[in-house]
């Protein structure tokens, strides 16, 4: 079997800088490195990442916990974390939470207990038992998507503040939610609809409060009188938001347009609407919360909210490794800017070459902000 001292002999170099190079702990001269990275090829050495974890107490590992992997959504996030996380040495293990609290906390223990040394977590409307494990375990997480607030974060809802002073223990990584489902409510009453509806996600959940937040500023913004009838839950499932979709088409002023607050309910939606006969935009004006890559195929294409999946999930691995080697580190939220993609499913008529609506996308640039609330 092919040793590090092999490999450092056929360098010409010291067992000590073939451990440098390997695990990247400090900086090696360029030409150097590539004559450890050609021994290691030409003798085809193969790393003990066991015996490195026991020297290092690092695995070079990643838990992620996203439900719906099978989500469009969630997969091209997965595709940012594997590509990033691969790119810096790391390995990934990945569970489904399945959004069940209880569920959670299995899957986030599971992880820990094969010593990875940091998690992504997409957390639950009730993630109470997950902070409070985490925290008990001292686990270096980034909250992915979905942001937690600040009582259940820092503590005060699960037994007590972090060190410090009650400074919250974790980092999140998230898109713009509340501006840009404001701006499809403010584009569809420009095209003069008054009676605009909101399909909203499962309750609970950072994304589904923070866009019904923008849907009633979009109505104000608009000048539109808020009915509730008209704000209705699809639990963030295309099952649900086909019942919602149906029941306020029921109502005896009916809505004129609807959005839609995620990708699965896009499509709940749409069956409902076909199977009651009727047609997008002639007879009821559609917008959506989720680009998708089949949203260009439909008919009417989908005017739509398009999250930058991919680099949530780079931009959340980016984070975690920062947190590994500067735990003490001020605790930050990243949020990233949304584009908003015009089609036609809104009523416009089509324009070729037009994807976005010039000045109607937010900043290109990452906000932080430390210690959000």
């Amino acid at each position: 079997m092919t040793t590090m001292a092999d490999v450092a002999r056929n360098a010409g170099v010291s067992v000590a800088t073939v451990s440098h190079v390997l695990n990247g702990t400090r900086p090696v001269l360029p030409h150097t490195r590539q004559a450890v990275l050609d021994a290691i090829d030409a003798l085809g050495y193969t790393p003990n990442t066991l015996a490195r974890s026991l020297v290092t107490s690092r695995t070079r590992s990643i838990g992620l916990a996203v439900s719906a992997i099978s989500n469009p959504y969630f997969t091209e996030i997965l595709q940012g974390v594997e590509a990033t996380a691969l790119e810096a040495g790391y390995g990934l293990l990945i569970a489904d939470p399945h959004d069940d609290p209880a569920h959670e906390r299995k899957v986030v223990q599971l992880l820990h207990e094969r010593r990875v040394d940091g998690m992504i977590v997409a957390p639950s409307a009730h993630p109470h038992e997950l902070v409070g494990y985490l925290r008990r375990h001292a686990v270096a997480t980034v909250f992915l998507d979905r942001t937690i607030d600040a009582d259940v974060r820092d503590g005060t809802a699960v037994g007590g503040g972090a060190p410090g002073g009650g400074t919250p223990w974790y980092d999140q990584v998230c898109a713009d939610s509340a501006e840009p489902t404001a701006r499809l409510v403010t584009h569809l009453a420009g095209l003069g609809h008054r009676r605009i509806a909101l399909v909203a996600g499962l309750p609970g959940l950072s994304t589904t409060s923070e866009r019904v937040s923008g849907y009633r500023d979009g109505l104000t913004a608009a000048g539109l009188v808020h009915d509730e009838r008209l704000l209705v839950s699809g639990n963030s499932e295309s099952a649900g938001a086909e019942q919602a979709t149906a029941a306020l088409l029921a109502l005896p002023d009916p809505p004129t347009a609807l959005v839609t607050a995620n990708n699965a309910m896009t499509i709940g939606t749409l069956r409902a609407l076909r199977r009651h006969g009727l047609s997008v935009p002639g007879d009821i004006a559609l917008c959506c919360v989720d680009d998708f890559a089949w949203a260009d195929l439909f008919s009417p294409r989908l005017t739509a909210i398009a999250q930058p999946s991919r680099e949530l999930g780079a931009q959340a691995v980016q984070v975690l490794l920062d947190r590994l080697d500067e735990p003490r580190r001020p605790t930050r939220t990243v949020r990233l800017p949304c584009a908003f993609v015009h089609r036609t499913s809104c009523g416009c008529p089509e324009e070729p070459g037009r994807s976005e609506e010039p000045g109607h996308t937010t900043s290109s640039t990452p906000s932080e902000k430390g210690n959000a609330s």
